[in-house]
């Protein structure tokens, strides 16, 4: 695969800032800053009302595409909390860490990879204590004598991943799976990080989207690779991303993971303002074999010796059709929620002009991610024909899309409310409709209006609510 083919031209996003963002979702109700009223804690963030419902829309289209649009994919849910020994043979107490370094001027802390041209971000000084490795794993402690307890450690797993591969066996068992195979997963991951911001972007609690496909050990893995990055680059282009806004960095040998052979990191042009514009949305990983040995009771090294002697079980698989048995491979590919809602709103910012030469923000969201699908608006809320109608519309269209009633304003400021929100129609139930038992439908993105009758209207929003298309699986 071409990956240069996806440079082109530079095609900036919408939002000029994440700053502009983070203005918009606190003033509408997607993310507040948390504990706020006790000053706040460092990058932890609350979904508001309208963050929940864009978290979940996320979460329910990636789940749809992957476990129920296609075949040769089962879901989970393990627990947040493993066995320390998960911890300890996956590799990530000894290799999980950030290298920080000191300023001996200010004692300000960073991580070494984070500094440019070996200046202090803090002071603008070049005096550094040598680095040292931090281990990024949240710990925790178990059980009700804990404090006096040594093997009562624990902690918040930093990946879904690993809940994944230790019921490998289980999925491919109860649900009679044959190579090759996929066992998805979203849930909570928690990373002690040293240098956490930019909003949503980094925090030390996030939620991921992770899939581990299995495939045999003869299987064209570096095309697998290819083939989920050609797959996410389509999904992220249903959600409404522009792909002039990805980009495809292959990952090189020296900055692999300890269990990778190969990584493609999809990047988003997170800070348009900048020289280097681009972070990690997500990353699509060939984990070799690595996971599935090294957490098996049978595995040997070179010496002849088990690797894993604490483990009770094999995770092994054995081919029917080829007689033999053998640790199956993984393609992993890893997406962040929390990113991939900061790239969605980034990517549907916009701002229009209208007849008066008043700016307003629209929300361009995709249908299949917007909060809510329709606001039914009275033109009168002084008039309880009108009224009531409108609630009785609302509550006509809730069985089917997520609806809400607001007369909170002149029609005019609720039409701009939810533009801004991101609310593909609004339905307005005016004096006429009391006649003509029908209601005006405003689209979002071209303020057109055209006329509805009631009973049609249910059937005429689901129609214009019908999420872009999504990739087709193998």
């Amino acid at each position: 695969m071409c990956f240069s083919c996806f440079f082109g031209n530079p095609v900036f996003v919408p939002a000029p800032n994440i700053d502009t963002i983070v203005s918009l979702a606190k003033r509408r109700g997607f993310v507040f800053p948390s504990s706020e009223v006790y000053g706040g804690l460092g990058s932890a963030w609350d979904y508001g009302p309208l963050g929940v419902e864009l978290c979940n829309n996320v979460k329910q289209a990636w789940w749809r595409w992957l476990v129920y649009e296609r075949d040769d994919i089962e879901g989970i849910d393990s627990s947040i909390i493993l066995n320390r020994l998960v911890w300890k043979y996956s590799g990530h107490e000894a290799t999980f860490n950030d290298w920080l370094i000191d300023c001996r001027k200010c004692n300000g802390r960073f991580r070494a990879d984070k500094i440019v041209d070996n200046k202090c971000p803090s002071c603008g000084a070049s005096d550094w204590t040598e680095a040292r490795p931090f281990n990024t794993m949240l710990q925790t402690k178990l059980g009700a004598v804990a404090a006096d307890d040594p093997t009562a450690l624990a902690y918040l797993r930093p990946e879904t991943a690993q809940g994944i591969f230790i019921n490998f066996l289980n999925v491919q068992t109860t649900m009679r799976r044959k190579l090759p195979f996929g066992i998805a997963q979203v849930g909570k991951s928690f990373r002690n990080e040293v240098t956490p911001g930019n909003f949503i972007l980094r925090t030390r609690e996030f939620e991921q989207m992770e899939m581990e496909y299995f495939v045999a050990p003869t299987a064209e893995h570096s095309k697998l690779v290819d083939y989920w990055v050609e797959q996410y680059l389509e999904w992220f282009g249903a959600l409404g991303l522009n792909r002039e806004n990805l980009f495809l960095y292959e990952v090189p040998g020296e900055e692999l993971a300890h269990y990778s052979k190969r990584t493609v990191d999809i990047m988003y042009r997170y800070f348009p303002e900048r020289e280097k514009p681009w972070e990690e949305l997500m990353g699509i990983a060939w984990r070799t074999d690595f996971d599935l040995g090294t957490h098996s009771k049978n595995k040997l090294d070179a010496e002849g010796k088990r690797i894993n002697p604490d483990s009770t079980e094999d995770l092994s698989y054995f081919d029917e059709a080829a007689k033999e048995r053998f640790y199956p491979h993984v393609i992993e590919p890893a997406a962040g929620v929390n990113r991939t809602v900061l790239a969605v709103l980034m990517d549907a910012y916009s701002e229009k002009t209208n007849d008066k030469g008043e700016t307003r923000v629209i929300l361009k969201l995709s249908p299949q991610l917007a909060p809510i699908k329709a606001a039914i608006l009275p033109l009168a809320k002084n008039k309880p024909e009108i009224v009531g109608m409108a609630k009785a519309i609302k509550r006509s269209l809730q069985p089917v899309l997520r609806a809400v009633y607001d007369d909170t304003g002149g029609i005019g400021k609720l039409y701009a409310r939810q533009d801004e929100i991101g609310t593909p129609f609004c339905i307005t139930v005016d004096h006429q409709s009391l006649e003509d038992e029908a209601v005006t439908v405003r689209d979002r993105d071209t303020w057109e209006q055209e006329r509805i009758k009631v009973t049609d209207l249910a059937e005429h929003l689901q129609k214009r609510l019908k999420p872009f298309p999504v990739p087709e699986s193998i």
